[in-house]
């Protein structure tokens, strides 16, 4: 560790001999926890009223009633705690960095558009995910907050990104993510820029080239290897080895479809080629259930949901901070004015004419919530796609899905035995078992409980502990704050304090960050703003001990307060300022 790093973290590292005093109590602490006195969901409707798993080197060692803690165990006390199955992700991007869009003008020129290099025209399903991963990436801390421990992970990029890794979320490096390499071909409807393939047709032209190439390719080098004696040695083209795989049936297309259209379309290469196909990111797939039926193709609905539809905000009690409540009255009554005004300048045909848009809107919306549970009722067995949903949107998109009619045990087979099947990894992940990869999210409630907080996420066996956010002084969730910028923040911790700089950056509507002091620069993980609340992470190293900060502030302006977790040391009080520009 860096000399100036060890001054910054002085005051954590000062309390490192009180904590080594309390564990030289009990005997040396090794990869195995107990998890008792809890409720253990094992699978969707198969529930262990107050019982106990034991896990032991990444694994499930026992579950049941009546277990005793092993002595070398250290006890997750599961009171009135809920133990499931590690959610999965069907098809996803996290842990994949998004590569930068090149600037304007600096794309390399492409002499023949009609005839682009494979990688200009979105064309490398030769790529392994495995290469492109970082355990690091702000997304993998997301999801495994919301309780995924394990994802199907694709490539970003054209029509064919790459193959799809199955990956553990957590670990300290990639290698150690990797459950199964090179488990699918991704591909996607998504044309070139300004070079073929651009058009869908088009992309279905290339695609079935490639594959009738392929084909060839595949059948000459069996030839050869049988009997070269006289035949030309064939050529090797790594894109076309990697449909190798694919042609004799080892490794299924994942496609994503934007609509109905690319269903049909997506359906109908599958058919005319051969390949073993898997829908992801499906919307409104109510539509074609009977020829999802009836061709019996694994479905991943997408997670994604259009805003939902805003409802008129419930009148203030008397609870209300006095001088914003009268102008909080002040600012309605004129947008009410303002609003009366507006509608006498629409006409009778435009006003019409955005009624039928609304309602357009609303079936569209109602279509998507509905889909999932219209499914589960024809049958039709489906997980979840993550591709493009936020993290941030995902367990209120579950609960409008479950408002909408799906079950609360539809909705977690979803999340755990169904994809766990539809990937080829339900002996290993998917359910609460003896021998089963300890791959666990723990609740204070039921999951899809209104308030229910994650309490751990136990991914390999290594738990990562989430405390339920308690908010320094009081917090308004209407409040609109600017979170972005640089906060000179102080740490109080007993007898001394420390000074770093918190700066939040804002990529595309998803909140980042750093945090730095005397030179040394950290990334913050989980960042979020509700209302005036400011939360985020951050880990370090100290003392041979990996210590996680949960930072949980309230903006007031250009001021910053609140408290910060620093793991089993306590809590400590935060206070800082917006820095001059």
């Amino acid at each position: 560790m860096r000399k100036h790093t060890v001054r910054w973290l002085l005051p954590f590292l000062l309390l490192l001999p009180v904590l080594s005093w309390a564990q030289d109590e009990r005997p040396p602490v090794t990869r195995a926890y107990f998890i008792n006195n809890a409720y253990v969901v094992q699978e969707p409707g198969k529930v262990i009223d107050l019982g106990g798993v034991i896990i032991r080197n990444g694994l499930i060692e026992a579950v049941g009633k009546g277990l005793k803690a092993p002595l070398d165990a250290k006890t997750l006390e599961g009171d009135s705690l809920y133990v499931y199955a590690g959610f999965i992700e069907g098809l996803s991007h996290t842990g994949v960095p998004k590569p930068k869009q090149p600037e304007r003008g600096s794309r390399p020129e492409v002499k023949d558009p009609g005839n682009p290099p494979n990688d200009v025209a979105g064309i490398q399903p030769e790529r392994s995910v495995t290469d492109l991963m970082k355990a690091d990436d702000k997304s993998v801390a997301d999801m495994r907050a919301l309780g995924f421990t394990a994802a199907h992970v694709v490539p970003h990029g054209g029509m064919l990104p790459g193959q799809g890794a199955i990956v553990l979320l957590g670990g300290d490096n990639e290698r150690e993510m990797v459950l199964r390499a090179n488990t699918s071909l991704y591909s996607a409807f998504e044309g070139g820029q300004r070079v073929y393939p651009v058009t869908t047709m088009a992309i279905m032209s290339k695609y079935r080239e490639l594959y009738k190439q392929a084909e060839q390719v595949k059948g000459h080098a069996g030839k050869y290897a049988a009997n070269s004696r006289g035949m030309a040695r064939p050529e090797y083209d790594d894109v076309l080895a990697a449909f190798f795989p694919v042609i004799d049936k080892k490794m299924p297309v994942f496609f994503e479809v934007e609509d109905i259209k690319e269903v049909y379309r997506a359906m109908g290469l599958s058919k005319e080629l051969g390949f073993n196909l898997v829908l992801a990111e499906v919307s409104r797939g109510q539509l074609v259930m009977d020829k999802l039926k009836s061709t019996n193709t694994p479905v991943f609905l997408t997670l994604d949901l259009p805003k939902a539809k805003k409802e008129d905000k419930k009148e203030k009690g008397d609870k209300d901070k006095g001088d914003k409540k009268e102008t909080d009255e002040k600012d309605t009554d004129e947008k009410d004015v303002d609003k009366k005004e507006g509608d006498k300048k629409v006409s009778p045909e435009k006003k019409m004419m955005m009624d039928k848009a609304e309602a357009r809107r609303d079936a569209s919306r109602k279509e998507l919530e509905e889909q999932a549970a219209m499914l589960a009722k024809g049958g039709i067995t489906f997980g979840f796609s993550t591709l493009n949903v936020k993290a941030s949107d995902v367990r209120a998109h579950l609960g409008r899905m479950i408002k909408a009619g799906l079950t609360e045990d539809q909705a977690l087979a979803a999340l755990t035995t169904n994809p766990a099947k539809m990937l080829g990894i339900a002996q290993v992940a998917g359910t609460v078992e003896k021998g089963k990869i300890a791959n666990l999210v723990v609740t204070d409630k039921p999951y899809f409980a209104e308030g229910s907080n994650v309490r751990y996420v136990i991914v390999d066996g290594m738990p990562h502990e989430y405390e339920v956010k308690k908010k320094k002084g009081p917090s308004d969730p209407d409040a609109v704050v600017m979170a972005v910028g640089e906060w000179n923040i102080t740490i109080q911790v007993p007898g001394q304090s420390t000074e770093s700089m918190v700066t939040i950056t804002d990529d595309g509507g998803s909140l980042s960050g750093t945090i730095a002091s005397d030179g040394d620069s950290r990334n913050l993980s989980g960042v979020s703003l509700d209302g005036d609340n400011l939360t985020f992470g951050s880990k370090f190293e100290a003392g041979g001990q990996s210590i996680s900060l949960s930072f949980d502030l309230i903006i007031d302006g250009d001021n910053i307060e609140g408290s910060v977790k620093a793991g089993g040391f306590g809590s400590f009080d935060v206070e800082g300022s917006r820095a001059p520009k």
